[in-house]
């Protein structure tokens, strides 16, 4: 009750407040915490692996890159909103770990400025450990994911839970990353057929990947990936 309270009454605060850039502080533009020129310099993944979202380079074909053609990962597609650049990486951390609620509000809105072609399945955003949950005192992928939800009319599916707390992915290898996540999901209700999985960011994708070998294991039959940010 006090945390729906406490997120009520942040949420109210925000939109009392005049629009202020999240990046370098001049005044907001177009509704957003965010004016025109940052606007602009933003890293926008457009041009990507469609499979796994990797950035390509400008000079070569939007398909699927390598290591997707050797290695296929088990989502049919996925998109990235952002490259995982300054300043977007900068607005991630303060949201994850700074209780920065203006820049999760900022993310979300962006990432409806790049809605993926293929999203049309219930959103699934990516839970966290309930101690981790304690400690954070929200779920920075919950709260990522709600308003894309609403704003695009589709359900939002819960049931999918981290029984497990895992080590933190940051610092681990690719191998490291694919152990440590071994087994950390279990499914609460069998999922519908199709998922969009929501997170902030990915990097090799071992966590999205273990998500998705568990719903395979009760029914999932296509998932897709939509993050905010990919690591190049």
């Amino acid at each position: 009750m006090l945390h729906t309270l406490f997120h009520a009454l942040s949420r109210l605060a925000l939109q009392a407040l005049p629009l202020r850039c999240l990046v370098c502080s001049e005044p907001g533009a177009d509704g957003l915490d965010l004016c025109r020129a940052c606007h602009a310099a933003l890293p926008w993944n457009d041009h990507a692996c469609p499979v796994c979202a990797l950035p390509l380079p400008e000079g070569d074909p939007a398909v699927s890159c390598g290591v997707c053609l050797s290695d296929a990962p088990l989502q049919t597609a996925a998109a990235a909103t952002f490259v995982y650049a300054p300043p977007v990486d900068r607005l991630i951390r303060r949201f994850k770990f700074r209780q920065d609620l203006a820049a999760g509000r900022l993310l979300s809105q962006l990432m409806l400025q790049r809605v993926p072609p293929f999203l049309t399945e219930p959103l699934l955003p990516m839970p966290l450990h309930r101690r981790r949950l304690r400690e954070r005192g929200y779920d920075q992928a919950l709260e990522l994911t709600r308003p894309l939800a609403r704003e695009m009319c589709l359900p939002l599916w819960q049931g999918l839970a981290r029984q497990r707390q895992t080590a933190a992915q940051s610092g681990l290898d690719a191998e490291a990353r694919q152990q440590n996540m071994r087994d950390a999901f279990a499914v609460r209700i069998a999922p519908p057929r199709a998922l969009t999985l929501v997170d902030d960011v990915m990097t090799t994708g071992a966590t999205l990947q273990a998500a998705v070998h568990a719903l395979q294991g009760y029914g999932l039959r296509r998932a897709t990936l939509w993050v905010c940010a990919r690591t190049p």
